[in-house]
């Protein structure tokens, strides 16, 4: 027992040490490098992020597992997890991201179209390199909903996704989005001919 006291009591002492150490005091770091592993003092700039609420689509092949914005310089870039429960690798998808107040009010940030590859039954996580520039104001909720989905072959697309959108701010889950697929006459390649 009074071993371990003192063995505790040396590294307090080594660890009050450590501390008082600089990058310009690296020579007695040095010095003390036999031991324990020297101190290494960094900065590190942490990115604030904000989690973003999911709407999640069932019919949709493509889920959201999480959602967040990452604040920079340049604004905000949306990183999403995304699973592809389909046989066919998806290559886009078109979503709307929005704020909710506290009176349950929706108000669209944005509604943009995203390329990207997924290949079949695949998850990936991607942050989308288009900023984003918003103000949020205290006890806004932030929440994105995917209306589209593409693929070579197909485009699955929500019905209504506004509205469905709107029923989910207002605490309305009665409203269950209905999913159009069609087929893709734009994106076929040459070889499916």
């Amino acid at each position: 027992m009074l071993r371990k006291f003192a063995v505790l009591i040396f590294i307090g002492m080594a660890f009050v040490a450590a501390e008082e150490f600089s990058r310009k005091d690296a020579k007695a770091q040095r010095e003390l490098s036999g031991l324990f592993a020297p101190l290494r003092l960094c900065v590190r700039h942490q990115s604030e992020e904000l989690a973003v609420e999911v709407f999640q689509v069932l019919d949709l092949p493509l889920s959201v597992h999480e959602a967040s914005l990452i604040k920079s310089d340049k604004g905000f870039f949306l990183k999403l997890a995304l699973g592809n429960s389909t046989e066919l690798k998806v290559i886009g998808l078109r979503y709307s991201l929005a704020t909710i107040n506290s009176n349950n009010e929706l108000h669209i940030i944005a509604n943009r179209v995203e390329g990207f590859s997924i290949p079949a039954y695949a998850t990936k996580t991607i942050t989308f390199k288009t900023p984003l520039k918003f103000k949020s104001r205290d006890g806004d909720r932030l929440a994105m909903m995917v209306e589209q989905v593409v693929s070579h072959e197909s485009i699955w697309e929500v019905v209504k996704a506004k509205a469905a959108f709107e029923a989910y701010a207002q605490g309305d889950y009665s409203v269950v989005p209905t999913v159009l697929r069609v087929a893709n006459q734009v994106d076929t390649r040459p070889e499916d001919f």
